[in-house]
């Protein structure tokens, strides 16, 4: 079953991070609206494999933070949908209330923050939260955290032993970079 999960969540993300990458890479408006419709839409059906994994291993910080991230998708996927100002603010704060959650029950389970693992989880967490959002918003900001977070995901799950999850990160950090590169070329390496 592990083997099935890892390859139904690693797909899925790298497939997200391939989207993005072709995202910033279209020139026509309408090809970058479909790849972000694909982008999100793939992001979200991966999640629930990576969630079983994180709980299996009682890595709570990390498996609520990414369950806390489907909230930051859903507005990804809205505002690909139908554009900025059209998503719902109440899923800004469950996104939040997740973060604060996950980090409670790590702290509770091993007594404050106690393993190399918990590290690892909190740069997955401020990765994958603050790059989903920010991404989510059209921010170029939001690469440079989804870069911390693939690399401390790949850490971890290599630690943990599922190595197909570790190469999975290391090569969508490669289309993360190049998407990050892609929005900074277009937008004449100015900052957003």
């Amino acid at each position: 079953m592990d083997t099935i999960l890892q390859i139904w969540g690693g797909a899925s993300y790298l497939l997200n991070k391939i989207c993005f990458s072709r995202a910033e890479r279209s020139a026509s408006r309408g090809m970058n609206r479909t790849w972000r419709l694909w982008s999100w839409g793939i992001y979200l059906a991966g999640l629930p494999a990576w969630v079983i994994i994180f709980v299996s291993e009682h890595n709570w910080i990390a498996a609520t933070v990414e369950s806390g991230g489907a909230p930051a998708m859903a507005i990804g996927f809205i505002i690909a949908l139908r554009g900025h100002g059209n998503e719902p603010a109440w899923l800004d704060y469950l996104a939040r209330f997740s973060v604060v959650f996950g980090l409670a029950a790590s702290l509770y389970e091993f007594g404050g923050i106690t393993t190399l693992n918990q590290v690892f989880e909190l740069a997955i967490a401020a990765g994958f939260l603050m790059g989903t959002y920010l991404t989510a918003k059209d921010s170029v900001q939001g690469y440079f955290w989804l870069m911390l977070g693939n690399v401390s995901c790949a850490a971890l799950m290599g630690i943990q032993g599922y190595w197909i999850l570790s190469a999975q990160q290391m090569v969508s950090l490669i289309f993360v970079i190049d998407a990050c590169r892609s929005r900074r070329r277009r937008a004449g390496g100015t900052r957003q």
